[in-house]
């Protein structure tokens, strides 16, 4: 260790190393992992070409790197921004993530059925996302923030018609409904059949841009639906649909992680 490196220094690296980390579970939430991932391997491909001499390719992916680090403002725009704001509320030091056990996914999915099992019968319209691996943070601000447990009455509470938030998407992390009226993007698949509706699109939409697992209740005929990486599996049952997201969204299969907890609460 040098000798003119001493206490001052060590609390310089511990407090960058924690910026650090906070940084790391902000975009954690976000579509943004995906870009680093890929980052990541163009400049692990950039380093390989380089060791083994290949200079066409090399100096390809030398450019493409330029263009790439020019462009990460941009792309990470929301992220930035998201940062700033968390910073100017004072929210950017609490802690965020905690772990979601067995019987919490049991008893999300048994209300969640509940739920939709009500709503198909009495053909209110819904539609219910379940965050998983990839985060949903840039939709969630879209809507309004409800961070409640999940529960049947509450979920019929948002969709009975005429409630301001009916018409948009409840985002689910966890085991907290983190928002309602979400906006969500459409999907652009021109072979759909023309019966299915903005809330069926949108579910289409969500799950080609992430790996969330989508629950749709349609108005018109009270058929139940799931969503899942740009594929629609209709006419389900509540049981068959709570066996269906148990398969899916289970620890033993996925590590469901829930952020953004609000401090009090911990």
């Amino acid at each position: 260790m040098p000798a003119n490196f001493g206490f001052i220094d060590i609390i310089d690296i511990i407090i960058v190393a924690y910026l650090v980390y906070r940084l790391i579970l902000l975009i954690r939430g976000t579509r943004a992992v995906q870009l680093l991932k890929g980052i990541a391997v163009l400049l692990l491909a950039t380093y390989i070409s380089q060791l083994l001499e290949l200079s066409t390719v090399n100096w390809i992916l030398d450019k493409v790197t330029t263009a790439g680090l020019v462009a990460i403002p941009v792309i990470f725009q929301p992220e930035l921004r998201r940062a700033l704001e968390q910073l100017g509320r004072g929210k950017f030091f609490a802690r965020t993530m905690v772990l979601l056990r067995d019987e919490d996914i049991d008893r999300v999915l048994e209300e969640l059925a509940q739920a939709v099992q009500i709503m198909a019968k009495k053909k209110i319209g819904a539609l219910i996302i379940l965050e998983r691996e990839i985060g949903l943070n840039d939709y969630i601000e879209t809507g309004t923030k409800v961070d409640s447990f999940v529960s049947s009455q509450m979920l019929l509470n948002l969709f009975y018609p005429g409630s301001p938030l009916h018409d948009g998407a409840v985002i689910i992390r966890g085991d907290r409904i983190a928002a309602a009226g979400c906006f969500l993007p459409l999907t652009e698949n021109p072979n759909l059949s023309k019966e299915l509706g903005t809330r069926h699109r949108a579910a289409l939409g969500i799950s080609e841009q992430a790996d969330s697992i989508c629950v749709v209740v349609s108005e018109e005929t009270g058929v139940i639906s799931l969503v899942r990486e740009g594929r629609l599996t209709r006419y389900l049952d509540a049981k068959t649909l709570k066996e269906m997201l148990s398969e899916l969204w289970h620890p033993k299969h996925n590590f469901i992680l829930r952020f953004n907890r609000r401090s009090e609460n911990d």
